[in-house]
């Protein structure tokens, strides 16, 4: 069985990826900042913010928290509120 990478040998591995990755978001988001319309109060705006938040946090379960922040709530009616035929 392999032994889990050290932290230091994940960062190193990783680093560059991870840099990469942080610099298309700011392009992404300063894009948006550029445009010619304001997109300020369209809410998926304010998911990306939150998700943005949650990546400060030192919890180890930031991947879960982020999705949970672009998930919708569960609604046992879904098939009919997104009008998908039931098998």
């Amino acid at each position: 069985m392999a032994m889990p990478l050290t932290a230091l040998e994940t960062l190193n591995r990783e680093f560059l990826e991870i840099r990469c990755r942080i610099l298309d978001l700011a392009a992404m988001l300063d894009r948006l900042e550029r445009s010619n319309d304001n997109v300020a109060d369209d809410p998926r705006v304010k998911r990306i913010h939150e998700a943005l938040d949650v990546l400060k946090t030192t919890h180890e379960d930031r991947a879960e928290q982020v999705q949970l922040t672009f998930s919708r709530a569960y609604d046992d009616n879904w098939q009919q509120a997104l009008k998908v035929k039931p098998r």
